[in-house]
């Protein structure tokens, strides 16, 4: 299979990243703190018509990652060695979940990221921590992992 088949000419954003819906939304540097918006899908959610958790995960890995990225200017991207995660509430499908994610500690050697999951009308849905690797940014034609 060619690459262009895993990184389309017409996707300006990582394939998971499109799979969840992510938008970003902004970046404040004085807080580290990334902001970004999901609108949840039907395909996300279990029988209990929420978000199955392992995605919820998806979501809180994404915005975690988006703040270390937008913190070191495009250059850099965290890969996880551990997520913790706590499901306050069930993420209904069709809600518009609000994203914080941020860098707690961005060291040369290990990164501390945040991240919570928020209703429009700011009620919590999850919460999670995560400690990554620092790598380079990865691109349809290159991992970060060289």
């Amino acid at each position: 299979m060619s690459e262009a088949a895993y990184y389309p000419a017409d996707a300006e954003q990582s394939p998971h990243t499109a799979l969840l819906g992510s938008e970003f939304v902004g970046w404040d540097e004085n807080t580290q703190t990334a902001t970004m918006r999901f609108t949840v899908t039907r395909e996300m959610t279990t029988w209990r018509g929420g978000v199955q958790g392992g995605l919820v995960a998806g979501y809180l890995d994404d915005v975690m990652g988006y703040a270390y990225v937008a913190a070191t200017g495009g250059e850099m991207a965290p890969l996880n060695l551990e997520i913790s995660m706590s499901l306050i509430r069930l993420i209904p499908a069709g809600a518009t979940i609000i994203g914080k994610g941020r860098v707690v500690k961005g060291g040369r050697r290990v990164v501390f990221l945040e991240g919570e999951l928020l209703a429009e009308d700011g009620t919590l849905y999850a919460r999670s921590s995560s400690t990554a690797l620092p790598t380079p940014r990865p691109t349809p034609t290159r991992t970060g992992m060289e």
